[in-house]
């Protein structure tokens, strides 16, 4: 690839300002330093590659979405729910990755624009699970959250399990809720579950 590759070094240190920008969801639940949009969207992709599987579709490609399904937020922040009714119009992720993208090689530019598209289309089973995932991966965290101390993050427990659609993310969910958050360290250390 011959083609001047600062777009794509600007954009890369655009991506790092993820790994500081706050979910601020959780500061509503009383967290005081809530986790990163980096860190859900690491989970999330973890997440969407199992959900993926089971269901048929193509873990490579529900994580990649995954991946990607949040980056628009280093231009826009992380605005929780409640913040967007009150935004002057809330920007289309697909147009804030126009704007990163811009001056990119065409070849990468064209696959972020396409990955957003898809993601946001809600159509591809791909996409349905790399969406599940989100909302799973925000239920565990509130779940996380809650057995630190903070019980008011029960409201995103309840609300992310409610829009989970796929058979396999509803079943996970109710597994996850079963299983305590530290359970996965007792059985390391072959405990018993307490």
């Amino acid at each position: 690839m011959s083609e001047d590759l600062t777009a794509v070094a600007r954009f890369l240190y655009e991506a790092g300002t993820l790994k500081n920008t706050a979910r601020t969801g959780w500061w509503m639940a009383g967290v005081q330093h809530p986790e990163s949009v980096a860190e859900h969207s690491w989970r999330t992709a973890l997440i969407a590659t199992i959900i993926a599987k089971v269901e048929g579709a193509d873990p490579a490609r529900a994580a990649f979405l995954a991946v990607w399904h949040d980056s628009q937020e280093t231009r826009t922040g992380d605005v929780n729910h409640l913040g967007k009714k009150y935004t002057a119009g809330e920007a289309d992720p697909r147009d804030i990755t126009a704007d990163q993208v811009a001056g990119m090689p065409e070849l990468l530019a064209e696959a972020v624009r396409d990955l957003v598209a898809e993601y946001e289309a809600k159509e591809s089973l791909e996409a349905i699970c790399a969406r599940d995932a989100d909302k799973l991966e925000c239920m565990i965290q509130g779940i996380e959250y809650r057995d630190q101390g903070y019980a008011n993050a029960q409201r995103w427990i309840d609300n992310s399990r409610g829009r989970i659609v796929t058979k396999t993310g509803q079943a996970l969910a109710d597994a996850v809720l079963e299983t305590g958050s530290l359970d996965w360290l007792r059985a390391a250390l072959g405990e018993g579950k307490s």
